[in-house]
C-alpha cells in the first residue's frame, strides 16, 4: 500500500501574481493498493463521506499517472486507487495541483522511482500549469518560482508556526480560465512597479519571519481588483479581516477564497468575514490553519 498526504497551496499572496506561493496544512489524501487488473478508483468527500463521480478522463490524478506511465512505456492497470478530499474544489486552495503531484509522485514510487525530484517538478508543471501552487504542494512552505530561459528555477523558505492562517471559503466556485479572462492584456508602468516592491517586501518579510509590514507587503494592482467584480463584497471582506487583526489578506490564488494572516484572533476574523460574505447573500466557512513546511508526505508498505 502507497498512501500519500498533500498539503493545500495558496498562490500569488496579493502582489506575487504566478510568482509567490505557500504550503497549508489542510491535506488531500491518496491511497494505492495492488489489486490483478484495471483501475478501480473511488473519490469521495473526507469529512462527508460524499462520493464524486469524476470520469477518469477528466480526473486529474488519473491523468497525471497515466501520462508518466506512458512515458516509461509501462502499462497503467492493477490499482486501487482512493482519493480523500478535504479540499475543496475551485476555490482557490490548489486542489488540482494536489491531484497532479500525488499522481506523478505515485507512479515515480510504483514503477522504482526512474525519475529525479526534479524531473517530477517539471512535469508537474507542465501539467498542472501553475508552478506556484504545484512547487509548495511538493516542497512545502514559503516558495519563489521563476520560469526562464532554462526551465523551472525556485527558492523555498520555511516559515516560522506563530503565523496562522484563516481561509475564508465562499460556497460557490470559480475556474481559474474564468478568473483569468477577466484579466486586462496590458497594464501600466506604475502598477508593475507597485507589485514588484510589494512583492519584495513580502518575500523579505516571510525571509525572517517579520509579520509586522504584511498589510503593505500584500497590496497587489494586477489582478485582484480585476476578480473583485467575480466575488461579491471583496473589498470589504478585506476591511473586515483588518479590523478585526488581520495583518495582510489577500485572495487565495485565483479566489475566490480569501487568506488572512494573523497572530492571534482567529476565531474573530473567520467569523467576522463569514458574517460579511452572508451579508451578500453567500454562505461561507472558515478554516483556521498554519503553513506546512513538509510538502507532499509518502508512506508506503510494501512498495520498492
Amino acid at each position: 500500500m502507497l498512501k500519500l498526504k498533500v498539503p493545500a497551496t495558496s498562490a500569488n499572496l496579493g502582489p506575487g501574481f504566478d510568482t509567490l506561493g505557500l504550503a497549508m496544512k489542510v491535506y488531500n489524501t491518496f491511497i494505492f493498493s495492488e489489486i490483478d487488473r484495471g483501475i478501480d478508483l473511488i473519490i469521495r468527500d473526507k469529512s462527508t463521506g460524499e462520493i464524486f463521480e469524476i470520469p477518469q478522463e477528466d480526473n486529474l490524478l488519473y491523468q497525471a499517472m497515466k501520462f508518466l506511465f506512458n512515458k516509461r512505456g509501462k502499462e497503467f492497470t492493477g490499482l486501487k486507487i482512493i482519493e480523500e478530499i478535504n479540499i475543496p474544489f475551485a476555490r482557490g486552495m490548489g486542489s488540482s495541483a494536489t491531484a497532479v503531484t500525488a499522481g506523478l509522485v505515485a507512479a515515480n514510487i510504483l514503477m522504482g522511482k526512474p525519475y529525479t525530484e526534479q524531473e517530477i517538478i517539471d512535469f508537474s508543471v507542465e501539467i498542472e500549469g501553475h508552478p506556484d501552487n504545484v512547487l509548495p504542494a511538493l516542497k512545502g512552505g514559503f516558495v519563489i518560482n521563476v520560469m526562464g530561459d532554462n526551465g523551472l528555477v525556485y527558492k523555498k523558505m520555511t516559515v516560522s508556526n506563530n503565523l496562522k492562517i484563516v481561509m475564508i471559503i465562499p460556497d460557490f466556485q470559480l475556474k481559474t480560465e474564468d478568473l483569468r479572462s477577466v484579466l486586462p492584456d496590458k497594464i501600466q508602468y506604475r502598477d508593475a512597479i507597485f507589485n514588484q516592491s510589494r512583492t519584495a517586501l513580502l518575500t523579505a518579510c516571510f525571509y525572517d519571519n517579520d509579520w509586522s509590514k504584511l498589510r503593505s507587503a500584500m497590496e497587489d494592482r494586477l489582478h485582484q481588483d480585476y476578480r473583485a467584480d467575480l466575488i461579491p463584497g471583496f473589498h470589504k471582506l478585506l476591511k473586515i479581516a483588518y479590523q478585526s487583526g488581520a495583518l495582510g489578506v489577500a485572495l487565495s490564488g485565483a479566489g475566490p477564497s480569501l487568506l488572512a494572516f494573523c497572530k492571534q484572533d482567529e476565531e474573530l476574523i473567520g467569523q467576522n468575514m463569514a458574517a460579511e460574505f452572508a451579508e451578500f447573500n453567500i454562505n461561507s466557512t472558515y478554516i483556521i490553519t498554519e503553513v506546512d513546511n513538509k510538502g507532499i508526505q509518502v508512506e508506503k508498505t510494501g512498495v520498492k
